[in-house]
């Protein structure tokens, strides 16, 4: 175990390797799980806010889940998450031309339309972070799902990449970039230490 201020992380997430691969999972984490995308309460103002210029990117069938559904739903085991379709793809998912399942909110992001890339939950899976009962303390345990994350985990290895440095974008976003720059050094000791 990692602590660092009042964050815990697992030692996997210095240890093990991730490159996500969507060529190969499709974007499964989009899609399967036991509930949407977990959001901050922070994030349900953001996703009110950016609703308008992410609507064009999704199909009818989102749209018609969010009306029925709303933005965003309260999930009595994981708080407020994404709507889901029947329990499966998250209703702002969106299928490219490969049948890759990508995020319509990323999208209009990369479109310039927004200025909020995703619920951090998403850009930092596979990642999952719990905040204790009495909220002074985060944990981050790494998390791959065992039959869609295998391609990840493979080109992970395959390319030498630790998941805290694909994750790094997410990293700072979500605890600042003096938390990362005390996670890389933490690394880099313990890679010396062996």
């Amino acid at each position: 175990m990692i602590a660092i201020g009042n964050v815990l992380l697992s030692d996997e997430v210095i240890q093990e390797k991730f490159v996500c691969d969507l060529s190969k999972c499709k974007g499964a984490c989009c899609v399967d799980g036991d509930a949407g995308a977990p959001l901050d309460k922070e994030e349900l103002k953001m996703m009110d806010k950016v609703f308008d210029k992410v609507k064009p990117y999704l199909n009818a069938e989102s749209i018609s889940e969010i009306e029925k559904q709303g933005r965003y739903v309260y999930h009595k085991e994981f708080g407020w998450v994404t709507p889901a379709i029947n329990g499966a793809i998250c209703v702002y998912g969106i299928k490219d031309k490969n049948g890759i399942v990508k995020c319509g909110i990323e999208q209009a992001f990369y479109d310039n339309k927004i200025t909020w890339k995703k619920p951090i939950s998403c850009h930092l899976f596979p990642l999952i972070v719990k905040k204790s009962k009495n909220s002074t303390t985060e944990y981050v345990n790494y998390e791959p799902r065992e039959d869609h994350c295998k391609p990840g985990c493979a080109l992970g290895k395959k390319l030498k990449v630790p998941v805290f440095e694909f994750l790094k974008e997410p990293l700072i976003r979500k605890f600042g970039k003096k938390f990362y720059e005390a996670l890389a050094a933490t690394a880099t000791h313990l890679k010396t230490k062996k």
